[in-house]
């Protein structure tokens, strides 16, 4: 790749190397004859000497003369050495006096990692000229970058554009065989390292199509009704709100949750203290947030989370006042109301009675809690992040420049086949699951198929959500909760239903990878109740009870034996039956090993 072959290379040039005519006349040419040319000293000075303007030039020759060959190397070595030295030693000097606390000190980035990122960052972390278009090493630079100051410890490197991406050539591999684990698993992942995807940073918002400004519904005095539109938390939208609210224009508002105030959290339903409000107001540029109702699952902290993104990253933990209970028995949680690296946030006064309901409210209202956020990353509960946001962010949004990313399902593209799959394994009751499927029939849906492409799926894995918070998305994540509110709280039955009703009123659908890829970058755990359960059946089972060694029997006995045996032999053909017999009992073993994997 000739792009990536030139990025961050320095000419022969800038490193001070000697000139040719000095390397030649030193060890290239022999030494002429006394009779046959002038003497050395009579010889034109060369342009650029090591000495001085007169006696230099003769005095290194004179060396060369009267050293061997192998001394004469060992001398340039030892010139191009020194030269080398002085040179470094006066660029950091340099250095030192002019750098400021800046990008550079809190990323640490490396002199050659910025002439691949950018050229023309310097260690300030401002571009060293202002210019309409810039193509350096095969890296295009927006000439309008927004400066960084220098004194706060938050600050990003500007945006680059590449025309040749590190990872371009990475070609994706099927996780490796594995008998022992036939369930689903993870694949390999380029990402970059984290100061490059922070350089890869766009330095302006994602274009919204159409939409341009957002406005959430609001009624203070909302009275609760029994209705089959939604609940008193989502304000009860009709069939035909639910109808206008696809009908996308510049100028929209919509139902969005917290219908019962203005500021979200505040007596609406989802209540949410002051001093959490107020810290929560203060999250700027991403978060990554989860939670825990119903002391459901075990709490994990995230790992590989890089230093400046400890620094720039907000980590939001939802909990109940259940679960926090049950973290205070086990987990000490400090005056800052931290653990690890989340901030818990106490939420009272639920608007389900269903735990796994109200975690939809955080999982797809987040620009609605966060205002100021631009980016998100979304994981359930009962996941652990083992990769550093950044990475996230640069992998599956600006790589694709999608400004939401969900995961598919990794055996299940059908909405129908989706439906069938939840009411066998009792995720929800059988009736509202038919009812929403058989009003979403009448509205079109019909079964996954390849005329869908470039669509690739109709069922996401919806347990981590990336999104850049536009307008756009802000309404699709909306609509999206409508429907849960409205129907099942299973939102892979809606996902495919929101998605093309706005896909099909304007440029814009959501970005769907591999499942493998988002296994990657989350563990997935069991859930508590799961959990424990296979703790108690470990605990259960009795110990593994030695076997006898077998007694050695006389000869006679062994031959007797042997005899009975043979007469008690069964017939060949009911001997293949006991071996096919004994396949099937292997098969189901291991199709039991992966429906108890997939639980």
């Amino acid at each position: 790749m000739s792009g990536g072959a030139s990025l961050g290379l320095r000419t022969s040039g800038s490193y001070g190397s000697l000139p040719q005519q000095q390397l030649g006349g030193c060890h290239s040419s022999p030494s002429p004859a006394p009779s046959a040319s002038p003497p050395l000293a009579a010889r034109k000075p060369a342009k650029m000497s090591l000495g001085g303007a007169g006696g230099g030039p003769r005095v290194f020759a004179r060396i060369c003369k009267l050293a061997g060959r192998r001394q004469r190397m060992l001398l340039l070595l030892l010139v191009a050495v020194a030269v080398a030295f002085c040179f470094l030693f006066s660029s950091l000097v340099s250095k030192d006096e002019d750098a400021s606390p800046g990008v550079e000190t809190m990323l640490v980035f490396s002199d050659q990692v910025r002439s691949f990122v950018n050229p023309v960052w310097t260690s300030s972390g401002r571009p060293v000229a202002q210019r309409d278009s810039l193509t350096v090493n095969g890296l295009n630079t927006a000439s309008q970058m927004e400066e960084q100051s220098d004194s706060s410890p938050e600050s990003f490197p500007p945006a680059v554009f590449l025309n040749h991406h590190p990872c371009e050539n990475f070609s994706l591999s099927p996780p490796p065989i594995d008998r022992k684990r036939t369930g689903p698993r993870p694949c390999p992942v380029c990402y970059l390292p984290v100061e490059q995807a922070l350089a890869l940073r766009p330095a302006q918002p994602s274009a919204s199509p159409v939409l341009q400004s957002l406005n959430y519904m609001s009624q203070e005095n909302l009275v609760s009704e029994e209705s089959n539109g939604g609940s008193l938390f989502g304000g009860y939208p009709s069939l035909e709100e639910r109808d206008k609210s696809y009908d996308i224009k510049d100028l929209m508002t919509v139902h969005c949750g917290f219908v019962r105030g203005k500021i979200p959290g505040l007596n609406t339903g989802f209540d949410i203290d002051e001093a959490d409000r107020s810290e929560m107001q203060q999250c700027q540029r991403t978060v990554v947030a989860s939670a825990i109702f119903g002391n459901y699952d075990i709490l994990q902290q995230p790992e590989n989370i890089s230093d400046f993104s400890k620094d720039t990253v907000c980590f939001f933990m939802f909990l109940d006042e259940e679960t926090e209970a049950a973290l205070k028995n086990s987990t000490t949680i400090d005056h800052t109301k931290r653990i690890g690296l989340w901030r818990v946030v106490v939420v009272r006064n639920l608007p389900y009675s269903d735990a796994r309901r109200n975690g939809k409210v955080p999982k797809l209202l987040l620009h609605r809690l966060f205002p100021n956020v631009r980016y998100s990353i979304w994981i359930d509960g009962k996941l652990k992040l083992v990769r550093d946001p950044y990475q996230v962010l640069e992998r599956f949004l600006w790589r694709k420049n999608v400004s939401f990313a969900i995961s598919r399902h990794y055996r299940r593209f059908d909405v129908f086949e989706e439906a069938e799959a939840n009411k066998a394994g009792g995720k929800y009751d059988n009736t509202s699951i038919d009812y929403q499927i058989e009003f979403y029939k009448r509205e079109g849906l019909t079964h996954y198929s390849s005329t869908k492409l470039p669509i690739t799926s109709d069922v996401p894995e919806g347990c981590v959500i990336i999104r850049e918070h536009i307008p756009i998305t802000n309404l699709f994540t909306c609509l999206w909760f409508n429907e849960v509110d409205r129907f099942t709280s299973r939102d892979q039955l809606s996902f495919s239903t929101v998605r093309d009703k706005i896909r099909l009123r304007v440029n814009w659908t959501a970005d769907m990878f591999l499942d493998c890829e988002r296994r990657d970058f989350v563990v997935q755990a069991y859930h508590r109740e799961l959990l424990e359960q296979r703790q108690a059946t470990l605990r259960s089972r009795p110990p593994m009870v030695q076997t006898q060694p077998r007694k050695m029997l006389p000869d006679n006995a062994a031959k007797e034996s042997g005899k009975a045996s043979s007469a008690k032999k069964l017939p060949g053909k009911r001997t293949r039956d006991k071996k096919s017999s004994s396949r099937r009992t292997h098969r189901t073993k291991v199709i039991g090993e992966e429906e108890a994997i997939q639980l």
